[in-house]
């Protein structure tokens, strides 16, 4: 049996194109509406003979056909002076046989094209504006595009510039960190960390989560941040900065909802022990003696909700080769793959309890970690995720 072949496609029909003529010569007008119709050109013509009678008419226009002898715009100041007002409109501009040279110059100046008087027909005269039109609008999207891609490098370097860099001196202890934005196209979330050395034998560290993903949590996560490394910095005791922390957070937060969870962490490196204060932040894994668990420590309320003192909890190294791993709760939201179980801490400490965890060197175990809940979660992990890994002497 023939098959018998399918129906052409129908062409799309040419856009219907609205055209303003700026032409003061009657003469010319009558002819250049005669060439379009004679062409059967699916424009609809509007005409002005002066500038000043085309700016009101420029409204929905999408292109424009102007004249470079007006009596109140001569030459390339005439065009200058339509470009101004002519917004999304195209611009073509006649000339005479002995202006031609005006015509190059006027594509030069941002007109689409240019049609000497005289030496166009019909068929011509629709392709000129057509292609006038869609140049525009070629343009115009470049420059969209462009805008967005400059704003979007913009964007990229100011957020790289506000990831911070450890601020210590120590060569007792080791800084791994990681930071990942759940944000898309974002290299910055609502989550951040720091790490400040203050004297010779004092590190503080901080990871925290400001709730929501959008640009607004991403730039008051780095307020917090900085406010947290300037109270540091300027010697405020340690039970009085998460305090002063909330004050901030309480001050330039969008809405009255928005909360931020902390864990802060004071390491003596001379006694060997730390100070640990959890603000609804899940706990950090210490990793020692070839053991990953939680440190035990109290946890007080979120900061934001209602001003508490967060408590604080005293942890004893054991030895000098230790590892503390602090991180955000994107980390262990994903699921496990075992009904709708989350990794949660224990899972998390699983994860750093499997065998090949152990060959895993340490700056590379932050990322290795997110790739292990990946793979457990069937996918990318939706949240933010900030990591700092504190070693001394390697310890795993």
């Amino acid at each position: 049996m023939t098959e018998l072949a399918p129906p052409p496609a129908r062409l799309k029909a040419p856009e219907r194109l609205r055209v303003l003529l700026v032409e003061d010569d009657e003469g010319d007008a009558f002819l250049v509406q005669e060439l379009l119709a004679e062409a059967g050109a699916s424009f609809d013509v509007q005409v002005a003979t002066s500038l000043r009678e085309a700016r009101p008419m420029l409204r929905g226009i999408q292109c424009v056909l102007l004249d470079l002898g007006l009596p109140d715009a001569e030459g390339i100041d005439g065009l200058r002076k339509l470009l101004a007002v002519a917004g999304s409109a195209a611009v073509c501009v006649l000339t005479g046989r002995s202006d031609e040279h005006l015509g190059v110059q006027a594509v030069a100046e941002g007109a689409q094209d240019y049609l000497v008087k005289g030496q166009v027909d019909g068929v011509l005269l629709v392709r000129a504006l057509r292609y006038a039109v869609e140049r525009k609008r070629a343009d115009e999207n470049a420059q969209r595009l462009r805008e967005v891609e400059l704003r979007q490098a913009e964007s990229a370097r100011l957020e790289r510039g506000l990831l911070p860099q450890p601020l210590m001196q120590t060569t007792e202890v080791a800084v791994h960190t990681f930071y990942r934005s759940g944000r898309a196209m974002g290299l910055l979330g609502g989550d951040f960390f720091d790490v400040v050395q203050a004297g010779s034998e004092k590190l503080h560290v901080i990871v925290g989560d400001v709730c929501g993903h959008g640009v607004d949590e991403a730039a008051l996560g780095v307020e917090l941040r900085v406010a947290w490394r300037a109270l540091v910095l300027a010697g405020v005791p340690e039970e009085q900065v998460l305090a002063s922390l909330e004050q901030v957070l309480m001050t330039e937060r969008r809405a009255r909802e928005v909360f931020a969870t902390v864990a802060m962490v004071s390491i003596d490196l001379a006694g060997n022990r730390a100070t640990v204060r959890l603000a609804g932040h899940p706990p950090p894994v210490l990793l020692a003696g070839g053991k990953a668990g939680p440190v035990t420590a109290r946890t007080g309320i979120v900061l934001g909700v209602r001003p508490t003192p967060t408590p604080a909890t005293d942890v004893e190294f054991s030895g000098d080769d230790w590892s503390l791993l602090m991180y955000t709760d994107g980390l262990i939201e994903g699921h496990t793959g075992v009904g709708n179980e989350r990794l949660d801490v224990e899972g998390l400490c699983g994860l750093l309890a499997e065998p090949v965890a152990r060959d895993v060197p340490l700056a590379a175990l932050p990322a290795w970690l997110v790739g292990r809940a990946e793979q457990a979660n069937g996918g990318p992990l939706a949240d933010d995720v900030a990591m700092l890994l504190i070693s001394r002497g390697g310890g795993r």
